[in-house]
This record gives structure tokens, C-alpha cells and sequence, in this order.
């Protein structure tokens, strides 16, 4: 599908740097990283708004590295929306159609299918400055979408948007993933990343740090920098199911390892717990925590707040203890420990 190879680029101060990417037919694919990464320059070459100093961009084996806009077949969703202010949501979406030629007949029933599909038939007469963030993004969508691009290109489409809207539009992006467009969507926030990518790639001063699907990224990160920017360490897939106790979910980790996490969850997604929730002692717990584990300490690592330790419970976990409590229990490698740590420190990221 999206082929990239060896993609450079120096923009005023900074330097993009031998970016590889493979994305492949109906993928959603994340890049994901902290401002000033280089993500939407990725993008913008991609599209074709700036042109590359070396390297290649294939999409559909054919080499686009150097084709006008136009020409491409992408479509992308700016940050800022860029949707014409004084045309109203219908001819909003017919503009790219008319640009390109269409006829009425056709420029009509394209844009009363994409307002269907997007849930936008009611605002077709209305004006950008009067609709919601969410319904903006609606319509964003709807104008990108309407010459059937190959790929769909997002710059942070969630970054302004409230709770309630951003669950909204992760459902709708979801679905149009499903229904088999290809998209690369570029953002800093890993939790958006989960909810979304089949595959992701962190970014970190203009090169690519590590790719994989979010279980290998955040669960088994390449380097320190992966590592820091997820701040994440316990991170499992997971299937949710009711549980038989009141209040609180169970999350089948394998067949013989179930954690618990308030709520009445259900689904497919990824279960986390920070590791300064997770308490470790030599004996079964006496607090109230749902989660008590037996284990084995397979590894340690001095760190700047203290001490992080690896025990093995048939996954790893890790656990951030200080260096008095080290001592006072007498831990090392291969001492066997109970691992233990309350239902409400485990949040659940729904993938349906």
C-alpha cells in the first residue's frame, strides 16, 4: 500500500532522517510522539505539500515522491479543520467534487451518502462557525472523503475536542477503518494510539524509534525514550468480562490469570496499572486490593525515584519500590514475593 523509504528532509532547523514506513491495505496506522517529532512533516510529505531533499514514497507501487497533489489519491485532514467558513456544510463537501469536474447528478449523490454515513444529513444547510467541534470534524471528514482518497491522512483530529466528542469521533474513525479505509493518523497521545492503531510508530527528533502493534510497543519498548514518553510498563491485552463480584470487571489476561478493575467493562482491549500502585510483600496481603499475586523477582533496576522490580506472575509486572523498602524485605533476583495492587489503579482502553 504506503511504501517510504530512506525519507529525508532538512525544514529550517530541523532534520527529518531516513524515515522508513510500511502501511499496509486497510491498516490504521499511528504516529505517535511529542511535539516537534516531525510527525506532521511525515505527513505534509506524504501528501505532497512539501517535496522530499531523498528518499522514496510508493503507494500502490507507484513512486508519488515527486507528483503534484493532485495527483496523489490522499486526502488529509488538516488540525485546524480548514473548512470554508462562509459555505455552508454541503458546499463544503461538494467543493473538492465540483474542482474535480463532477456532475450535479453525481456531485449530489456523493454528498448525501457521505452525510449519511458520517451523520451530518441535518447540518447540510448549516454554516462551519455555528456547528460543535465534533460536527466540524464531521464535516472535515466528509470534504476529505468524498474523492475516495487511497489513504486518509489525520493531523491530530482529536487534539480540540472534549471527552465526550473525542470518544465520539474514535468511534467514527473506527468505523470508516472498518469499512476498509487505509489511515495514517498522527498524534502525542499514546491512550488515542491504543484505542485506535493496528500498528504504530514512535517518533523522537525526526527519526522513527521503534514500529509494532501497541502489545510490542508499550509492553516491550525499544528504547529508553519509547519507554519515558508511554509511561507505561504493565500493559496487557485483554478480553473483559462481567465478574462474580459486584461492581468490579474481570480481565482475562491468559487462561489461568484474570485481573479485576472496577466498572462494568466489557470487550476487547488492553488492560494498565501504574507501577508505583503495585505493593510487593513476602506474605499473602491483608489490604483490600483485588489483585494478590504470588511471583518471583527476575530482575531489578535502580532508578531516579527508586528501585523498579520485574517479577514474573506468569507475565511480567513491574513494581516501583524505594530502596529502604528493598532492603527491609531482603529482595533480590529470584526471591519469591506477593504482588499486589487495587482494582481502581487498573484503567481499561476498549478496542470495539
Amino acid at each position: 500500500m504506503l511504501n517510504i523509504q530512506n525519507l529525508n528532509k532538512e525544514y529550517g532547523e530541523f532534520s527529518l532522517k531516513s524515515i522508513k514506513l510500511n502501511v499496509k491495505q486497510g491498516e490504521y496506522f499511528i504516529l505517535l510522539g511529542p511535539s516537534g517529532a516531525g510527525k506532521s512533516v511525515v505527513l505534509e510529505l506524504i501528501a505532497g505539500f512539501i517535496k522530499p531533499d531523498s528518499g522514496t514514497i510508493m503507494l500502490n507501487e507507484r513512486d508519488i515522491t515527486h507528483l503534484n497533489i493532485q495527483n496523489r489519491s490522499v486526502g488529509l485532514v488538516f488540525q485546524d479543520l480548514a473548512l470554508f467558513p462562509h459555505l455552508s456544510v454541503r458546499q463544503n463537501i461538494s467543493y473538492p467534487l465540483q474542482r474535480k469536474g463532477l456532475s450535479k447528478h453525481e456531485i449530489n449523490r456523493r454528498v448525501i451518502e457521505l452525510a449519511n454515513n458520517l451523520s451530518i444529513s441535518h447540518l447540510l444547510r448549516r454554516f462551519p462557525p455555528t456547528l460543535s467541534g465534533g460536527e466540524q470534524q464531521r464535516v472535515a471528514l466528509a470534504r476529505t472523503l468524498a474523492l475516495q482518497p487511497n489513504i486518509l491522512l489525520l493531523d491530530e483530529p482529536l487534539s480540540s475536542l472534549d471527552v465526550e466528542r473525542k470518544a465520539e469521533i474514535r468511534k467514527l474513525l473506527r468505523e470508516i477503518n472498518r469499512q476498509g479505509q487505509t489511515i495514517v493518523h498522527v498524534t502525542h497521545d499514546y491512550e488515542e494510539a491504543i484505542a485506535l492503531a493496528n500498528r504504530i510508530a514512535v517518533m523522537h527528533n525526526g527519526e522513527i524509534e521503534q514500529t509494532g502493534t501497541p502489545q510490542e510497543v508499550f509492553s516491550k519498548p525499544a528504547s529508553s525514550f519509547v519507554a519515558g514518553f508511554g509511561g507505561i510498563r504493565n500493559f496487557f491485552e485483554v478480553n473483559v468480562y462481567p465478574s462474580e463480584h459486584s461492581g468490579l470487571a474481570k480481565a482475562q489476561v491468559t487462561t489461568k490469570l484474570n485481573i479485576y478493575l472496577l466498572g462494568n467493562h466489557m470487550g476487547n482491549g488492553y488492560v494498565t496499572f501504574p507501577e508505583n500502585a503495585v505493593s510487593i510483600s513476602k506474605s499473602p496481603s491483608n489490604s483490600s486490593a483485588q489483585n494478590c499475586f504470588k511471583g518471583q523477582v527476575i530482575d531489578l533496576y535502580p532508578q531516579r525515584y527508586g528501585i523498579e522490580l520485574v517479577v514474573d506472575i506468569g507475565v511480567k509486572v513491574y513494581s516501583l519500590i524505594t530502596d529502604e523498602s528493598l532492603q527491609k524485605l531482603g529482595i533480590s533476583i529470584g526471591t519469591e514475593v506477593w504482588v499486589s495492587f487495587k482494582a481502581s489503579s487498573v484503567r481499561f482502553i476498549n478496542r470495539e
